[in-house]
């Protein structure tokens, strides 16, 4: 399972709408997009997002939607790529699987050339392997590499090459994967490697250590996409022009920019042609449906969104489960009955998505059977009678419940400040937490900026008790990534041998049977959902807004970037 904190996401934003494939409702603005003015030549389309980006923009090392987004307009194109049916397919490269299913050799598209010139071959295929291998690498998606047979020794700095891949020749390339325990070979291999390739010719005289922060990659990038970078201004804006040779053809436009803006003003600056895209809020949507100057398009997310309980930490290899505030079950399933996420969903996101209660898209072909787990309903008498039978009473008459041990019991929620939703949603929850007798509130009484946020929760910072969060996912089901052990983005640092076990079965030679992997997976989510190291809160909805003369825009499970290439505008 892969994150985009693509909220999404890659972590996304404030988190309430996510990512994949909806239909339009009465409300939104159906004829405009009918539209069958004739086609400008050129012209530019701007794209916004309502959080400053980082800056990292190499696949192997970006660690957000925010720089996903800019990636997918100037990189977006991987060997596989999603079908509809989130099945993988052929892209830069078709593949063969040897009948022992160890070994991928993937046959790539010839005379596809890199923005620097460059022809794009099996080099640069080797190339990011080899770097995500590497005991110097810097990123976050060992667990999309550690496949590769001779991964582990590369990483340990026993053994120099990758003995796992073998150039065939400049379009063809082998790659030998496995269990990286077990040894076996994987039902989900496709789904699971790293298939961007990386540009030789551009980094391959840094040090892997160099690469995240270069010039190359923070202020020069080098793609294989229908626009280039032509201008960064850090955080603000980033300018693209078309690429002439793109591989699939040239683009319909003149270029692209992606802008930050303003999340509150979004509906406006797409109503005043200030942007032409955006990712809007419910709250907004709702404003404009009727505007014949926009569009609005509906996407089910790949992605859902949860709140999250620090259980622990990272200790620079594995998650340690070590932290004794919510170590009894109970507690955490009595946070779960005190928040009302139905309320939240309607009040907030304006009933856009589907509150859930397993850690998972309801796209996904592993979600499990909602009746056979606990559902976890708004209920603040059971709530109370949790934290009762946990011992967590008013042991002092101030008002607030302390701990069995008769101290404290404070909690402090740390969420991210995204639009105008983000602060009374925030608000919502610190006082459903409070009308159950939690002495609870907002961490440090703010919301955060969407990438110090993630930092901090990354970091383990010691205020951070509970944590409001959302995970953009992979088509594949498999929680490697997100829930193992050792696992960086297991950001609740949880730990459990029996989740372990499960996760290893998924992957097992008996989990090539889809309907034995879907049933260790409908055991996972049971796990999950009784331990309860995250409240998951809903699988969402994505509203997009899009000005009324851009056509060819069609958002897929994880944002509006799809094939960018075929977009252009009308007269």
């Amino acid at each position: 399972m892969k994150k985009s904190h693509l909220m999404f996401i890659v972590m996304l934003l404030s988190i309430s709408l996510i990512v994949a494939c909806g239909t339009t409702d009465e409300g939104t603005n159906e004829g405009t997009n009918d539209q069958t003015g004739e086609a400008e030549e050129g012209g530019v389309v701007t794209y916004g997002f309502g959080q400053s980006f980082a800056g990292v923009l190499d696949w192997a090392h970006y660690d957000g939607q925010d720089d996903s987004l800019a990636l997918k307009i100037f990189n977006g194109d991987a060997l596989v790529r999603n079908g509809d049916d989130l099945m993988p397919e052929p892209h830069l490269a078709s593949w063969d699987i040897s009948e022992d299913g160890y070994t991928i050799t993937f046959y790539l598209e010839e005379g596809v050339m890199w923005h620097n010139g460059e022809e794009f071959t099996s080099e640069d295929v080797a190339f990011a392997w080899e770097v995500m291998t590497h005991p110097e690498y810097t990123g976050p998606r060992w667990s999309n590499v550690r496949i590769i047979e001779g991964a582990q020794e590369r990483r340990s700095g026993e053994a120099e090459e990758l003995t796992g891949v073998n150039i065939i020749d400049p379009y063809t390339i082998e790659v030998t994967v496995k269990h990286h325990e077990t040894g076996e070979p994987l039902p989900n291999a496709i789904d699971l490697l790293w298939t961007y390739p990386m540009p030789k010719a551009h980094l391959g005289h840094l040090d892997i250590d160099e690469i995240e922060d270069a010039d190359e990659v923070r202020r020069n990038p080098v793609g294989l996409g229908a626009y280039k970078v032509d201008n960064i201004v850090p955080g603000e804006q980033i300018t693209f022009s078309a690429f002439e040779d793109y591989w699939r053809g040239a683009p319909n436009l003149d270029g692209v920019v992606y802008r930050i803006v303003d999340g509150s003003m979004a509906a406006d600056l797409l109503i005043n042609g200030e942007i032409d895209i955006y990712e809007l809020p419910a709250s907004q949507a709702v404003t404009v449906q009727h505007d014949d100057r926009i569009y609005l398009e509906e996407k089910e997310g790949l992605s859902y969104s949860y709140i999250g309980f620090k259980l622990g930490h990272w200790d620079g290899e594995k998650n340690v489960m070590d932290n004794p505030k919510f170590a009894d079950v109970r507690v955490r399933q009595a946070f779960a009955y005190a928040i009302d996420r139905e309320g939240m969903l309607n009040s907030f996101s304006e009933g856009y998505g589907t509150v859930i209660n397993a850690a998972e898209s309801i796209l996904s072909w592993a979600y499990p059977d909602e009746s056979s787990l606990n559902q976890y309903e708004f209920d603040p008498t059971r709530a109370a009678e949790l934290l009762d039978e946990a011992g967590y009473v008013d042991s002092n008459n101030d008002g607030w419940r302390d701990t069995p041990d008769g101290e404290e019991f404070t909690v402090n929620f740390m969420a991210m400040n995204s639009n105008e939703i983000s602060e009374p949603r925030a608000t919502f929850i610190v006082q459903n937490l409070q009308d159950v007798g939690i002495n609870a509130r907002l961490q440090d009484g703010q919301l955060y900026d969407f990438n110090l946020f993630y930092d901090l929760v990354e970091e383990d910072h010691p205020d951070i008790d509970l944590f409001m969060g959302a995970w953009g996912l992979s088509a594949d089901p498999d929680p490697t990534g997100l829930w193992r052990e050792d696992d960086l983005w297991n950001y609740p640092r949880w730990v459990n041998e029996e989740s372990e076990r499960l996760i290893e079965q998924g992957l097992s030679l008996e989990a090539f049977d889809i309907d034995y992997r879907r049933d260790v997976y409908q055991q996972w989510h049971q796990l999950v959902n009784e331990e309860l190291p995250l409240i998951p809160l809903n699988s969402p909805v994505r509203v997009y807004g899009i000005a009324s003369d851009v056509q060819g825009v069609t958002p897929d499970v994880s944002d509006a970037l799809t094939d960018p290439h075929l977009w252009y505008r009308t007269n």
